[in-house]
């Protein structure tokens, strides 16, 4: 195990490896296998999966773990990252959502009913009362 432990990993093979039975993340340029570690995790297995496939140094930082979980690491350091495979900067690109267009004819049909079925059932009730109030 000697030899792994200086292995250089690409980020493609690194991304490869993210589901629940096959879990690594990148964190400060190094690469660990945290498959066995996804139960255990205190912020659920949820998390370190969002993080596979990127660099994950950002997110491991912004939560502030303990020197204890740092120390912890070291038991599941695979190899280091190649840093050119890493982007430097990613493109946000925004989750596809159909285009509403609030003048459509359907909105204001929506206000007619919003208006017109709590009215039918008011009247409804009224005759009611009416109805079995004269027999």
């Amino acid at each position: 195990m000697g030899g792994e432990r200086n292995k250089v990993f690409s980020l493609a093979e690194v991304s490869q490896h993210n589901n629940v039975k096959d879990c690594w993340l990148v964190i400060h340029g190094k690469v660990y296998n945290v498959t066995k570690f996804l139960e255990d995790h205190s912020g659920g297995d949820e998390v370190l999966l969002s993080s596979t496939g990127k660099d994950a140094t950002n997110d491991f930082e912004d939560i502030g773990h303990s020197t204890s979980a740092v120390a912890m690491m070291d038991e599941f350091y695979v190899g280091d990252i190649d840093t050119s495979t890493i982007p430097s900067k990613v493109k946000y690109t925004p989750p596809k959502q159909p285009h509403y267009n609030q003048d459509k004819m359907p909105e204001f049909i929506i206000r007619i009913l919003q208006f017109l079925v709590p009215l039918f059932i008011l009247g409804l009730a009224v005759g009611i009362r009416f109805y079995t109030k004269s027999t």
